[in-house]
């Protein structure tokens, strides 16, 4: 009776061990998901700021040179140096970045939330496996006490 007690606690074990295998596979993807998602996030991000620099790039090649300093252009009726100066470059690079930061950080909670299951998943499928180990052992120190058992009697 005892060995298979300890026989099918093994059993509920081993479909433990597996259960948390098959989680430890399935997070794994979600975190392969995660980091190409951060990384296509970080390509959109840097893609669109690429284009609105190029976009006020074209604008200021197209504005008139002040008529005080050559090096300077007039925007809206102020002058500057270089397109980055001008507001609205800066308000839609500000927008750009904002929009991203925001998605950005979901994508590392994410992650982070995955990663902590992973860690507690990894530490019980340890512990699982220790049971299983000394379980093998008992089943296997109660079938050779009962064989001996009965050459004994």
């Amino acid at each position: 009776m005892a060995i298979s007690n300890l026989h099918e606690t093994l059993l509920s074990y081993t479909l433990r061990r597996n259960e948390l295998n098959l989680e430890l596979t399935n997070l794994a993807s979600q975190k392969q998901l995660a980091t190409y998602a951060q990384a296509d996030a970080m390509s959109l991000k840097s893609a669109q700021e690429r284009s609105q620099k190029a976009y006020f790039q074209g604008i200021w090649e197209n504005l008139e040179v002040s008529s005080t300093n050559d090096k300077k252009r007039v925007y809206n009726g102020a002058e500057y140096t270089d397109y980055t100066q001008i507001p609205d470059f800066e308000d839609a690079i500000d927008k750009i970045v904002a929009e991203y930061n925001d998605q950005l950080a979901e994508l590392t909670a994410w992650e982070t939330a995955i990663d902590s299951q992973i860690t507690t998943d990894s530490a019980e499928l340890e512990e699982v496996n220790a049971y299983m180990e000394s379980l093998k052992s008992m089943l296997q120190t109660n079938i050779q006490d009962d064989f001996n058992y009965g050459l004994n009697g």
